[in-house]
Order: C-alpha cells, then structure tokens, then sequence
C-alpha cells in the first residue's frame, strides 16, 4: 500500500496567528465556549484528519490584556469532544512535572473508553516560571531533571495502563463473576520521584494505552522521544533542517529497537491560503498589521526562560549575541535554538523577527494557493521531511475551511491522503499496533 499523508489539527485561540482574535474572518464565539471546539473538530473530521490536538499551559500568560491566550484544559475539553465527533482522534496535552501518574493515568484511561480507543497523549515537560510558582515551586525545574522526571512518569503510567490485561473483565452477571483477579496486577513501582502501588482501577482502554505524542527536539527531547513517542510535533522553518531532524530521529529510534514507520514525524505547518498568491500574501500582510510588538517581545522573553528583550531596539539588526546561549536555557531548549538560527540566517532586526514569530511561533509559515500548499506538503513529504503535517491554521475557522475544500482534494487525487477513514481508533488512522501487556 502506498504510504499515506497524517494530518493533525492543531486548536489554539482564534487561529495560530498572534493577532488571529482581532481579525474578522475569525470566529466570534468564546474561547470558553466548548461549541467552538466541538465545531472545528467536526470540521476536521469532515476533512478526515487523523486527529485534532490541545495545546496546555499552566499559568495565566503576561500578554492577557493584549492576546487571546486562554483556553480550557484540554482533557475536560476533548471529553466533551468525543461525544460530538465519531472517528477523529483527540490528543490532549499534559504536563510531567506538575501531574502525577495515578491521576494522569485515571484520566486518559478514562478518556479512551469515552471516546471509543481516539485519545492521544501530548507528554511535555513544563518550563514556564509561572507556572512552577502555581505548584509551590519558586523557579524552573532544570531541563534535565523536567526529562529525568518525565522518564520515570512515562515508566508509571505505562506501567499502570497495562497493570489490567486484556481479558481480566468477565462481567459474568451469571456466575456473579465480575473480574479475574489472577489478570490484575499492582506495579509496586519506587522510584527517584514516585511510589506507585498500583493496580490501575480500571481496564484497559480500547487502544491498550494512549498514542504518545512529544514535541521537544532538543538532544535530550530527540533521545526521549525516539524511546516512547509515536508522533513528534516539531518546528521546522526549512525542509533541509526537517529533513535532518527526520532522520535523526528515525535513526535513534531504530537504535532503540523500534520500527521508524511507528515513529511519525509531523513538522508545524501554518499556511494562509487564498486563491491567488497575492491574495494570500496580502491576507498574510493584514494579520502581521494587527500584532503589538510588544506582546511579541513578552512572549519571546518567555521562550528565552524570562531574558529581559527591553533594551532591544525593534529596528536595529539583531546577532546571535543578543540571545542566551540556548544550551543555557532552561525553558523549551530546542525552540529557542531554531530562533537564534533564523537571526543568525536571516539578520533579522527585533521587529521583524517578532512578527515572523507572530505566525506560528517559529513553525513554518507560508502564503500561497491551494495547488502550492499542496505541492509544498507532497515536497516534504516525498522527501523525507514529514511523515504528514500538524496544521495549524493561521485564522479559525477560515483557513481550516479553505484547507478541508481545497487542499485536501488535491492530495486525494494525487493519492496522497487518505479517501475515507478505515479505521476506528487513533492508533488505526496513525497505522500503530496496539501495545500487549506482560499478562496477555
């Protein structure tokens, strides 16, 4: 069988650009409304998208007063989802360092009966200050640790999933016989950060566990993700660096034992699509127009762990000397070191890095028709680049729209994507097996 295109749909505010909320092909409904969420997942699904994902972070951000950066937790959120959706997946987000692993567990567990075997897990290592204030941390938890911990986590929750082997239930109303207690086993797991006893307390979900999804691409993101992730979220900015880091990747996975085709690679895709380029670029144009430079300068202060940008003037070029060292960074490593490359590449002065941040925070963003989004995706694709693409569209619902009506077509004719969905679970639509367990 040829191989075949993944597509995500990556949800955030009103569309992926900074200033999306304050455009009028945005939606007008509010971000708290669960009918904004449930409509673009329809959407999606009507584009057959494998999934569509919620991104999560744990404190309120400096830019409020300026920047529709606020939204449900993701987990809640995809529950109410489910019932509104058939067979799109849904991944949430969630954070290793301020969860513990019975409760995370419980939750996803829970979440994948909801949904009928959808449900996909977002692993992060949260870095924001902020957010270690809110859990009685005073500052970060270094980058080594937030991965040591997360390592252990992932052992524990795994651990938990499969502490139910696949035929414990009985259910047996007849012989008054509920469950084999002989296929339901603690874990007794102790470690460096957790004591667990287990067993979990409740079966299997319909996918076994979770598909494991992992964004971070630093040198210890990459190592971790070859271990237990099955799709990488990854920014990307050129396809000769995607196509490093594909293989890369690939290759560290096949030196832990794991088979590359179960270790699917989506870069970040932000395109503003319209039916002639310079009507694209002009879309483009308007939403940079929009944006507040300094909400910009607060949100790349953030990336670089709280540095201070204020003595920066916008319109003065900027060298890599104006940035920490980003093996110094303690923070999301592996974005700020794909932004002192695109100063070092592109001698951009602050304001211009700013508002080509502004797009997609440091994904790849482009303005053009649908033929050349489309000729882009097969490019990368056929290139060893992408395993498929996390969309994330610059306006909602919009730009998803005008990708779903014209897009997508075009991949399906050139048998790119997918026609119809075979599959019913998650784990189907990404082409994974479903994990056994010890018991099984």
């Amino acid at each position: 069988m040829k191989r075949q295109l993944h597509l995500n749909l990556f949800i955030q505010s009103r569309g992926h650009h900074e200033a999306s909320w304050r455009h009028p092909d945005s939606s007008a409904l509010a971000l708290t409304d669960i009918e904004y969420f449930r409509d673009l997942a329809r959407r999606a699904e009507t584009g057959l998208f494998d999934s569509i994902f919620l991104a999560d972070q744990l404190a309120l951000a400096d830019t409020v007063a300026h920047a529709a950066s606020t939204w449900l937790e993701p987990i809640t959120a995809l529950a109410a989802i489910a019932g509104s959706t058939q067979r799109i997946g849904l991944i949430a987000t969630a954070s290793t360092t301020y969860s513990e692993p019975f409760n995370l567990a419980r939750q996803f567990g829970s979440l994948d009966h909801i949904s009928g075997g959808r449900v996909g897990w977002n692993i992060v290592t949260s870095w924001l200050a902020p957010a270690a204030r809110n859990f009685g941390g005073a500052g970060l938890v270094s980058h080594d640790e937030r991965y040591e911990r997360g390592e252990e986590f992932v052992q524990v929750a795994k651990a938990l999933w499969d502490s139910w082997a696949d035929d414990a239930v009985l259910d047996d109303r007849a012989s008054g016989h509920y469950a084999r207690a002989d296929r339901i086993r603690p874990i007794n797991h102790e470690g460096k950060f957790y004591r667990v006893a287990g067993p979990l307390n409740m079966p299997r979900g319909p996918q076994g566990r979770p598909v494991f999804v992992q964004a971070g691409s630093s040198e210890t993101g990459r190592r971790f993700a070859a271990r237990h992730a099955e799709a990488v979220f990854t920014a990307q900015m050129e396809k000769s660096t995607a196509q490093e880091f594909y293989a890369d990747l690939k290759k560290l996975a096949a030196a832990e034992g794991r088979p590359s085709e179960h270790v699917l690679i989506l870069p970040g895709l932000s395109p503003v699509i319209a039916s002639t380029e310079t009507e694209a670029r002009r879309l483009a144009q308007d939403l940079n127009e929009l944006t507040d430079p300094e909400v910009g300068r607060k949100r790349l202060s953030g990336r670089f762990g709280g540095h201070d940008f204020s003595h920066l003037p916008l319109d003065q070029p900027l060298t890599p000397e104006d940035f920490p060292d980003p093996g110094t960074v303690q923070a999301a490593r592996s974005r700020t070191e794909v932004i002192v490359g695109l100063v070092r590449r592109e001698q951009f002065t602050l304001r211009q890095l700013l508002a080509y941040l502004a797009g997609a925070r440091g994904h790849y963003t482009t303005a053009g028709t649908p033929e050349q989004i489309a000729d882009l995706i097969e490019e990368w694709f056929e290139d060893g680049a992408a395993d498929g693409f996390n969309l994330m569209p610059p306006l909602l619902p919009s730009m998803l729209d005008m990708f779903v009506a014209e897009v997508v077509p075009i991949l399906q004719k050139r048998g790119l994507f997918r026609t119809e969905y075979e599959g019913t679970t998650l784990r189907d639509h990404f082409g994974l097996p479903r994990p056994g367990t010890s018991s099984s």
